[in-house]
């Protein structure tokens, strides 16, 4: 059996990495660039070390990298930097993790939520500006409390029943709108005119994208909140905008939005009653072992014969042992 060589550009825990030593000669980067490595930066460094497996997280895997006899790309970050259908054609397996972390997505759902209804960005702003003002900040910072309020639930998978635990477990009820779910009974219009809270835990389809526009925010309540963890094209940004400015809605958490990131000078960023945060989902050390564990067991599996649990591309094209 070859023991292959595994070029590794990004960190692993230490259980992970003496996993991959046992089946691979193991060759760590030390001097990676911010960004990553570009496509032909990649291949080049490929090529000098002669590894067949490549562990990455976000660097180009294009053309250059994946016209060389790679056996393996193991991704432990998204994989908007690898050309998929690319390695399909060439054979190489690409294993990716892309289980969703429903705990971790729905602590963010509920830090926002906080963050929201007890204004504590501004008022945290304040104290570190060391600004104190004559009306007092209890009573300028005053939110709202959450036990006896209504959290509605829009996607009933496993971060909305995540959550929906969390938010009982405040004191609040939770209603739920998913028709793939018995248990949620709730229509969308029924559920935004109920709720105190909106929370959305919905994949982007064709049917999802844009699905909470300018009708759907006028059912809501004008001061309730809206939390969105999952996808920022699930709703019409320029509704939503429009909704907070003129005090439509009571504020929003939002943790994503179309492009990965957004402009300093969107209306979105000068408004006090927003919560902004760039994709912090999953974004946990826990969630970061579990995955990369994932991951090189997968690599044990392949070097062993046996097929892998998360090949994004058909597994065993080219054999590694």
């Amino acid at each position: 059996m070859r023991r292959p060589r595994a070029l590794l550009l990004t960190g692993l825990p230490e259980h992970a990495l003496a996993r991959l030593r046992e089946v691979a000669d193991v060759v760590e980067v030390a001097d990676r660039p911010p960004l990553g490595f570009s496509d032909d930066q990649l291949a080049d460094l490929l090529i000098e070390t002669g590894a067949g497996v490549l562990v990455t997280d976000h660097d180009q895997v294009r053309t250059s990298v994946l016209d060389l006899p790679l056996d393996v790309v193991a991704c432990t970050g998204a994989l908007t930097t690898i050309d998929l259908d690319l390695a399909a054609e060439r054979g190489v397996t690409v294993l990716h993790d892309g289980a969703q972390d429903a705990d971790a997505v729905a602590e963010l759902t509920l830090a926002l939520l906080f963050a929201v209804s007890r204004n504590i960005v501004a008022a945290d702003r304040e104290v570190r500006r060391g600004s104190r003002k004559r009306v007092p900040a209890a009573e300028r910072y005053r939110g709202s409390r959450l036990s006896g309020r209504t959290f509605g639930i829009v996607g009933l998978g496993r971060v909305g029943k995540a959550v929906q635990w969390r938010a009982q477990g405040l004191g609040m009820r939770v209603i739920a709108c998913d028709p793939y779910v018995p248990e949620a009974t709730h229509t969308l219009p029924l559920l935004l005119a109920e709720a105190d809270v909106v929370s959305l835990h919905v994949p982007l389809t064709s049917e999802t994208r844009g699905f909470i526009g300018d009708a759907e925010l006028g059912c809501m309540k004008e001061d309730a909140i809206y939390l969105n963890t999952s996808r920022g094209a699930l709703h019409d940004l320029t509704s939503l905008v429009e909704a907070l400015r003129w005090g439509r809605l009571g504020g929003a958490g939002l943790d994503h939005f179309e492009g990965e990131w957004i402009d300093r000078s969107h209306p979105l960023t000068r408004l006090p009653n927003v919560v902004l945060t760039p994709r912090l989902g999953q974004a946990t050390g826990e969630t970061a072992e579990e995955r990369a564990e994932s991951i090189v067991e997968d690599i044990v599996r392949l070097v062993r014969g046996e097929q892998p649990a998360h090949a994004r591309t058909p597994a065993g094209a080219r054999i590694i042992a």
